[in-house]
């Protein structure tokens, strides 16, 4: 997703979805990744480290994006009208079969088509803007293909070549959680956490492994 325009980026802050916006600055290190899925086990959901279990929980995701993971879960019927459904939210009218199928909404259409914004823009237009903005986020940096516990498992195949689901927030997490994985940033801890990392911020790798899955292999078989 492009830069948000600065009248939505409070609107974005509001809707608790200013740290995943800062997302989209992390550049993934594959390597780590890659180390991280090594040590997951499909059996129990968790990573298995020398020092014993863990995994990312929601609590985790509160802190590193501050998403609201309090109370219960948003669900609903899914059969809908889509069409009106998007022109009421997001000011947009999709073509059925092309830029919708089903109820999914095809990401670049939804990014080549966000309502244009400006000082003059009333409330409704704003609002309308941010939700599309937000969606495509959901899309491209929060939830890219699948998410969750699923695509960690599916990416311990030997075959697979790819994962989804959000590397970002992975990383994020080992780089906390494992400080001698993680680069010197300038910016101290803070909540929310993934702005030590994000927003463009410069990071020194020195006398850690970066895009290096062997160093990071031996820095995990290691840890005390």
């Amino acid at each position: 997703m492009p830069e948000p325009h600065p009248i939505v980026v409070l609107v974005i802050q509001e809707a608790e979805f200013g740290g995943v916006a800062k997302l989209r600055h992390l550049k993934v290190d594959h390597g780590l990744v890659t180390a991280l899925v090594e040590r997951w086990r499909p059996e129990t959901h968790t990573f298995h480290f020398p020092t014993g279990e863990c995994t990312i929980t929601l609590k985790n995701v509160s802190l590193q994006l501050g998403l609201c993971v309090d109370g219960p879960p948003i669900i609903g019927p899914t059969m809908l009208d889509w069409d009106e459904m998007c022109d009421t939210l997001l000011g947009l009218t999709p073509v059925k079969g092309e830029s919708i199928v089903g109820s999914m909404i095809k990401l670049k259409w939804l990014r080549d088509n966000l309502l244009p914004i400006d000082e003059n823009s009333s409330i409704e237009v704003i609002h309308a803007h941010a939700r599309a903005y937000i969606l495509g986020m959901k899309g491209v940096v929060l939830m890219p293909d699948k998410n969750g516990n699923r695509e960690m498992c599916r990416a311990t195949n030997a075959r697979a070549r790819t994962m989804g689901g959000c590397a970002s927030l992975l990383q994020s997490w080992a780089w906390f959680g494992m400080p001698f994985l993680a680069p010197i940033s300038r910016v101290p801890p803070t909540f929310l956490l993934v702005y030590q990392w994000s927003d463009g911020r410069i990071l020194n790798y020195r006398n850690v492994p970066h895009n290096d899955l062997v160093g990071y292999r031996a820095r995990i078989n290691h840890m005390q």
